[in-house]
């Protein structure tokens, strides 16, 4: 089976599987709950409103900089399975703090002195909940699949995140506040529950010490990644793939509000789209690949996604002059639009390209090194990552600041793609001379 589907019925996967996608749903769920109504019930500035959204990005962000080299040690040298179940019962309690702060700014409670700082507490919460949680998710692949499995596992993982961040945007955008409360706490219970069949995944070697110093256990993590050229250029290519997705993702509900004068739902709706296409993306790159992990359509995935952003951003030029006059729209009166179907098809674009540059690349990460340091692997990889998002939430924020338009801005994610392609295409490089050198080896 090209989609391998059936590793959905085996009890070494479907319970991972289910526990990631509560997870994304969850994070989703509550972020844009509370991005969407800070941004349409609290302020009324365009600069305000992208400033916000750049600030809660960064904060959940920050922790993967911070703490992803003692989330890899772990990782790798305890329990993975042990470790997945402490952080699912962290996320109930993390929960209940996000939940308050969304009932209180729902009645108007100390909005500003509490509300939102409670809100944004929980958010860097999750944000240290997920950067435990994500080298589990494809370190375990490896040690619970077999080795032609790990692509088709890792394909599912990322499209069932994105159908999740699909469900969980939806609802964010559909229901009001106070039930997305009390939804993430109920969400973060059923997520420890299935955490719990999660089989167990003890580490390859017993024993290990931990570094608990942050900073040089950080250093020494990439640092060791800088030997393994394929490795190497697959934590770049996809650093710089996040941080693309970071910037879109910021400018998302700002653009819908003051560039298309459209309501929270059609927000919701474009987050929508674009998780959908990564889902399509993972799925279809599987079925191309047929389970080898390469980045031989990496480049022009990625040079097809630039032009797909660029593309939008040229249709939400064109729309500006169209609607300026309008009301917010909803779903409805936004899809009457002329140019309503160019954008949707533009962000799908975006998305499917995506998915199919980024799905390969963290097959990279579990595959090409040992299996005993596939966590610390990946680990390095969110410290590059989140290094790579911060930066470009820190720039989303201050074009914002200097008052750089919010439709312009989109050109910054795609003049990234350029740089993605060139990091792909050495990738692509760094693997063909690594498979010219196995029959050497062999002699």
């Amino acid at each position: 089976m090209l989609t391998s589907t059936h590793l959905l019925r085996q009890r070494n996967f479907l319970p991972l599987f289910a526990t990631q996608l509560l997870n994304a749903f969850n994070d989703n769920l509550f972020k844009n709950a509370m991005v969407l109504f800070v941004v349409y019930s609290v302020y009324n500035s365009e600069e305000a409103e992208a400033q916000f959204s750049a600030i809660a990005s960064g904060l959940f962000i920050l922790p993967f900089f911070i703490l992803s080299a003692l989330s890899g040690q772990l990782a790798d040298m305890r329990d993975k399975a042990a470790i997945i179940r402490w952080v699912k019962l962290a996320e109930i309690g993390i929960m209940i703090i996000g939940a308050a702060g969304l009932l209180m700014a729902w009645q108007g409670l100390l909005t500003h002195a509490v509300a939102i700082p409670l809100m944004l507490l929980a958010l860097f919460a999750m944000g240290v909940h997920s950067t435990f949680f994500g080298p589990i998710k494809y370190a375990i692949l490896p040690q619970h699949l077999k080795k032609d499995e790990v692509l088709a596992g890792t394909g599912l993982v990322e499209a069932g995140t994105y159908i999740a961040i699909l469900a969980g945007t939806i609802l964010a955008g559909y229901i009001d506040v106070e039930w997305a409360a009390a939804g993430v706490v109920i969400t973060a219970v059923i997520g420890y529950m299935t955490s719990r069949q999660v089989p167990a995944a003890p580490p390859y070697e017993h024993g290990q010490p931990l570094d608990w110093h942050l900073l040089r256990a950080s250093i020494s993590l990439v640092r060791k990644t800088m030997h393994q050229n394929e490795v190497f250029y697959a934590i770049l290519a996809i650093s710089f793939f996040w941080t693309i997705g970071a910037v879109l993702f910021i400018q998302f509900p700002p653009l819908a509000k003051n560039v298309l004068y459209a309501s929270k739902e059609v927000a919701s709706l474009f987050l929508v789209v674009f998780s959908v296409g990564v889902a399509i993306g993972s799925v279809a790159i599987n079925a191309l690949l047929k389970g080898d992990v390469s980045a031989r359509y990496a480049p022009a995935s990625v040079l097809a996604m630039g032009a797909a952003v660029a593309a939008f951003w040229f249709v939400c030029n064109e729309w500006t002059a169209d609607v300026a006059s309008q009301e917010l729209m909803d779903v409805g009166q936004f899809l009457a639009q002329p140019l309503a179907p160019v954008i949707l098809f533009t962000l799908l674009l975006i998305a499917i390209a995506g998915g199919m540059f980024v799905v390969p690349l963290y097959a990279f990460l579990t595959t090409k090194c040992d299996p005993s340091v596939a966590a610390r692997m990946v680990a390095a990889n969110n410290i590059v990552n989140s290094g790579a998002m911060v930066i470009g939430s820190l720039i989303a924020g201050a074009l914002s600041a200097v008052g750089v338009p919010i439709v312009e801005q989109v050109l910054l994610s795609a003049a990234m793609c350029l740089v993605s392609a060139w990091l792909g295409l050495r990738l692509h490089q760094e693997e063909k001379l690594a498979l010219a050198r196995v029959p050497i080896a062999l002699d």
